[in-house]
């Protein structure tokens, strides 16, 4: 059974109201600015380079690589090294800010780090952002049969567009 002290989350996870750990990540931070007062709260410097990784991240609301990153930034003029690219997505990551999906081919970082789940295109290799809410008595199937107390989940799923839907769901 869930305990009181644990709420589901709107965003695919649940979370626990009490108890040690990291700090709970602020749902929502759908603008830039937001997600720059979420770096000052938590005493991170925002230089240029981390603004420009930011910013990116925000504007692209997709799952990048940090080349992707890198050359992005560079063919709009906004030059950028390296190694400053992978710094920052690491400081960002560890700090969660940003999130950090490791992949057979390398890491994509994403803009959110809430708990949420994804859904991957078998067609294009897309990878979408789902806000799913398991039922209660699903996770309390699972303690039962596991002996654990769910604090967190996230689902992957993998699948294709279905042709009576594709014109819906932009995919690839």
């Amino acid at each position: 059974m869930h305990p009181t002290t644990t709420t589901p989350s709107t965003t695919g996870g649940a979370s626990r109201s009490e108890g040690g750990g990291r700090q709970p990540v602020p749902r929502g931070l759908s603008h830039v600015e937001e997600v720059y007062q979420r770096c000052r709260d938590l005493g991170m410097r925002l230089s240029r380079q981390r603004r420009m990784v930011l910013d990116l991240l925000w504007a692209e609301k997709s799952h990048l690589s940090a080349r992707d990153i890198f050359e992005q930034l560079n063919d709009q003029g906004r030059h950028i090294g390296h190694t400053s690219v992978y710094q920052n997505l690491e400081a960002l990551q560890s700090a969660g800010v940003i999130e950090c999906l490791e992949r057979a081919n390398g890491r994509l970082y994403g803009y959110r780090a809430d708990p949420h789940s994804h859904l991957t295109c078998t067609q294009s290799g897309e990878i979408l952002d789902l806000d799913v809410l398991l039922p209660a008595n699903l996770l309390q199937q699972i303690e039962a049969q596991t002996g654990f107390a769910i604090e967190s989940y996230t689902l992957h799923l993998s699948g294709h567009p279905q042709p009576a839907l594709e014109k819906r769901v932009r995919l690839g």
